[in-house]
């Protein structure tokens, strides 16, 4: 054992608890059982099963108000992988569930013995025909899709909020379809073919002319079957009927029985089957959709109305006059979209009864745009609209960043309201539809259904389809509570299809959330096609039983999870899982969704229970060491929910008091420890990589890997010991290279000046003169100690690098530039809650701007570029995307090269100061997507403006990335 491991006691729960009486048991502390777990590491690997409590743990919640912990977690390769898992499932009578992104709503991606990870390495898009068609894996998100076709002006029909988040085998799985989709742009209408996986391991391509005689020949039984069933349903003809009107308004619950009216050959049939099966009948491996056209011209307004019903019997207008989007919010939701970025802060007083619709046209060019906005002019004009804010205009706009703002508080419905429910409570979130036109009355009935139940939720929705989402909070942990949401279930089903004809589950699919009223809604006839149907394609029951179908009348209230409280920080947490794509770690241990999983485990458990000890025994590395701290889940997340300053607030309670003195002595002597620093990469370079990594790798497993870096190849030589020398009586501004652009030069074989030397030349050749200051050397931005955790160290730096900084600048007259993105952000905002009073104030005097901004603002419009590169790659970093600066990049690799690439797949490097030196695997890993893409081609340039971030793309790419702003001066010098 290292010799300075920390106690993993350290990052236990600092308070008493209750064992919760959904708490993993003790007796599954030590994760798979041992025969499963061997037998399924032998038939595919051992790194392909995940079997201690601490995974089994995170796989075991997802974004609905259930939880099931799984027996083994099984990251499959391929589809040799699948039917590998569905072979072993059937010869030893276990059940199978597939999981992508878990961001369902009613327990569909949960299961209790085989979870099936189909996210991890089953990303990928193909354009087909000009963008007309795409085939897409079934682990991209559908934002991933849509960027591969937005060049070629086409998009994918269906478009749900957590679009984000949520795969394409998942949206077609559940027929997602969102807020434009309705009943004609979803997945049924809009899939061309599927690639699936039966569950006896039979592979069906839909789009091979010779699908249908390989699929008789391998499965007569099915197929016979199939079309026998189809000649059932065909030859009653009021269950046809009943059928057809069933699709006439969104409807997702139960298979689409319509598959077989719509499918004239078995493999049509299981392709219209497969769609809004939930896994339950085969995994598909492959979608091709037909895409529609991107209409880039829009216009859209937010509309305030007096009540739920008046803005509801607005719908049918709006609709009449070519809406694509009418979306319902009402007055609670309005109210908790508060928290999120952007939405104005009087909402918070909204009278309670207030709701807005959000309606937007969409046309190909601006006569039908102005033809749209006519007829909405007119549709305006005979409506009662309220103002109760000052924010509120009540107006048509085109203006991107409004209408962006309007549809970030849509979005944000779930995470907004959920994160605003009370402490210690579960989410469930329902959603039903009833027709357009009887969508006012509806909403009466559900609030006075509400009230009698003792409910005041949210409702929200996708009113042109009259379909309506809302949000009930109550305490799992409760019986009385559970026994008030059951009653209420059971009136609100009654309600929608008794009074309305309504559907259960317009959009989220049916789970295990209304599987038990399944039948209510479709009757005995139906319910028993479905269950036939299941038979004869699962004959076994290997997929996923219990969701869909369930006999059981209270299935719905059975796994219902807990929600302990955990940090303030993490609490508000919903584990919708939109945080998880964009997090570094994602691939390797743990998401910002997981961690906070974890940590609500580890408060169900007893105090030093056996699951609780080997949670922590895992959560160290998994969780803390392996976030890159980078708070670009706090960007995804709709509420801001920062997870790594979580991991950053348990790295320093797991350090010792002598650590932290430690730490801060380095801060107190950063002049010092500046030099060595310098002295020993100057030392490196003449020792070699070889020796230097043979050092460290002794180190880190002396000492322990988060404390010593190792030594990478891709480490620069030392900064020149001066830095250039400037004026300052001339200054238009003060530059502060970064201390990192002080300890390294330049990357191996990059000749030319340094980055603070051609940031001086560059500036002064605009026309804009920099002042370095004399004294930078023993100052910081405090990131080093921020990102650590080591608290005293961050004050200590904090507060003096305000100190300078408001010195250097003449009390804030000057701009401070700094040349890294990173520490510019530290500097602007990271600083702040580690300042004295005093320094604060100071603090609020200066202007700190990133090298990126005072380049393109300051300095482009000043210069001629005398030389082009061909093409340019950039690395926008994670600081970027705080700061907001990303596309200061792009202008000035846009003024460099004639071309200039933005990867699709561009994320966080997980470098993160040395944490990349730390854990390299992180950065491999987070790297991985964006690296494949950028080697897939040549570039002139790789671009970017972080030193250490540089570094990691490096690594990532075997390409030299330098800043943009070393581009800049090549580009202008004369």
């Amino acid at each position: 054992m290292p010799l300075l491991e920390p106690n993993p006691r350290a990052l236990g729960p600092r308070r008493k608890r209750t064992p919760a009486p959904d708490r993993v048991p003790d007796l599954q502390a030590k994760g798979t059982p041992r025969r499963l777990r061997e037998d399924l590491a032998a038939l595919l690997g051992p790194e392909k099963v995940l079997s201690g409590v601490s995974d089994l743990v995170r796989y075991a919640s997802d974004a609905s108000p259930y939880r099931f912990l799984p027996q083994v977690v099984v990251v499959a390769e391929d589809v040799d992988d699948i039917s590998a898992v569905l072979s072993y499932a059937h010869g030893k009578g276990r059940e199978v569930v597939f999981r992508a992104a878990g961001t369902s709503l009613n327990g569909q991606a949960q299961g209790e013995d085989i979870l099936v990870d189909v996210r991890r390495h089953w990303v990928g898009v193909e354009v087909l025909d000009g963008g007309a068609r795409a085939r897409i894996r079934p682990g991209t998100t559908v934002v991933r899709a849509n960027a591969a076709l937005a060049p070629y002006g086409r998009v994918l029909g269906p478009d749900p909020a957590s679009a984000v988040a949520c795969t394409i085998g998942g949206v077609v799985a559940n027929n997602a379809s969102g807020m434009t989709a309705g009943t004609t742009r979803n997945s049924y209408r809009t899939v061309s073919s599927l690639t699936f996986v039966l569950p006896s391991g039979t592979v069906v391509d839909t789009a091979d002319p010779a699908a249908d005689e390989e699929l008789a020949r391998a499965e007569p039984r099915l197929c016979a079957g199939l079309l026998a069933l189809k000649a059932e349903i065909e030859a009653d003809a009021e269950l046809t009927a009943r059928i057809r009107a069933k699709y006439e308004i969104k409807n997702t619950n139960g298979y689409r029985l319509d598959a077989f009216l719509d499918g004239a050959t078995p493999v049509q049939i299981l392709r219209g089957l497969m769609v809004g099966s939930e896994g339950t009948l085969g995994f598909l491996s492959e979608v091709v959709f037909d895409t529609l056209p991107l209409d880039r011209l829009v216009s859209t307004a937010l509309l305030f109305f007096p009540t739920l019903p008046a803005a509801a019997a607005a719908v049918p207008r709006f609709n009449a006059a070519g809406a694509l989007a009418v979306e319902l919010m009402d007055g609670n939701t309005l109210r908790a979209s508060v928290r999120v970025p952007g939405v104005p802060a009087d909402w918070a007083e909204l009278p309670k009864d207030t709701t807005a619709l959000l309606v937007e046209f969409r046309a190909p060019d601006e006569p039908a745009l102005a033809a749209y906005e006519g007829a909405a002019g007119e549709v305006l004009a005979g409506l009662d609209l309220v103002a109760p804010v000052p924010s509120v205009d009540n107006a048509f706009t085109r203006d991107p960043a409004v209408i962006g703002g309007h549809w970030r508080a849509r979005k944000a419905f779930v995470t907004a309201v959920g994160g605003s429910r009370p402490s210690g409570t579960t989410l469930i979130t329902e959603d039903f539809a009833v027709p357009p036109s009887r969508l006012a009355d509806a909403c009466a009935e559900l609030l006075d259904l509400q009230g009698r139940h003792g409910f005041d939720a949210a409702v929200a929705g996708h009113a042109a389809h009259g379909n309506l989402h809302f949000l009930l909070a109550f305490d799992a942990g409760d019986p009385a509570d559970v026994e008030r949401y059951a009653s209420f279930m059971d009136d609100f089903c009654k309600l929608t299809v008794e009074r309305f004809d309504g559907s259960l589950k317009a959009e989220h699919a049916t789970g295990r959330n209304i599987a038990p009223f399944l039948e209510l809604e479709w009757g005995p006839k139906a319910t028993e096609l479905m269950w036939r149907t299941k038979e004869l394609i699962d004959p076994d029951g290997v997929l996923a039983p219990r969701i869909v179908l369930d006999r059981d009348p209270q299935a719905h209230l059975r796994g219902l999870k807990t929600i302990p409280t955990v940090e303030r920080i993490a609490d508000p947490c919903i584990e919708c899982g939109f945080c998880e794509p964009t997090c570094p770690s994602h691939d390797l241990t743990t998401t910002p969704r997981q961690r906070i999983v974890l940590r609500r485990e580890m408060l169900r458990q007893a105090d030093g229970s056996p699951v609780e000890q080997r949670l922590l025994e895992a959560y160290g590395y998994d969780a803390v060491d392996t976030c890159a701290g980078d708070s670009t889940c706090k960007l995804a997340c709709p509420v801001g929910i920062d997870t790594g300053a979580l991991m950053k607030e348990l790295r320093h309670e797991r350090h010792s008091p002598r650590e932290e003195r430690v730490a801060a002595l380095a801060a107190r002597h950063f002049r010092a420890v500046e030099s060595a620093a310098r002295l020993a990469v100057g030392a490196a370079d003449r020792m070699g990589d070889g020796f230097l990594a043979r050092v460290t790798g002794l180190a880190r497993k002396a000492v322990r890997p988060d404390l010593v870096p190792e030594w990478l190849p891709e480490i620069p030589g030392a900064a020149r010991h001066r830095l250039p020398r400037t004026h300052r009586p001339a200054a238009t501004a003060v530059y502060y290279p970064a201390c990192v652009n002080r300890i390294f030069g330049n990357p191996d074989g990059v000749a030319g000046p340094s980055l603070p030397e051609a940031v001086v030349a560059v500036s002064a050749r605009a026309g804009r003169p920099v002042w370095i200051p004399d004294d930078a050397a023993g100052t910081c931005c405090a990131t080093i100690w921020h990102s650590k955790g080591y608290e005293q160290g961050n004050r200590v730096m904090a507060n003096r690098i305000v100190e300078a900084a408001w010195g250097w600048t003449a009390g804030g007259r000057l701009p401070l530039v700094v040349d890294a993105s990173s520490c510019t952000l530290g500097i602007a905002h990271e600083v702040v809650p580690y300042l004295t009073d005093d320094n604060r104030a100071l603090h609020a005097e200066l202007t700190v701007v990133d090298s990126l901004v005072w380049a393109a603002d300051e300095l482009l419009p000043r210069l001629d570029a005398r030389r082009r590169v061909d093409s340019a790659v950039v690395h926008p970093t994670c600081s970027m995307l705080h700061l907001g600066d990303a596309d200061k990049l792009t202008e000035i690799a846009g003024f460099c090269a004639e071309e200039v690439v933005v990867p699709v797949d561009a994320g966080c490097c997980a470098f993160a100061g040395d944490r990349g030196m730390l854990h390299p695997e992180l950065t491999a890993s987070a790297t991985a997507r964006e690296a494949a893409e950028v080697t897939a081609r040549p570039f002139d340039a790789h671009l970017s403006a972080n030193r250490m971030c540089e570094i990691g793309m490096d690594r990532a790419t075997g390409r030299r990335y330098v800043s943009a702003l070393l581009a800049l001066e090549r580009a202008t010098r004369p």
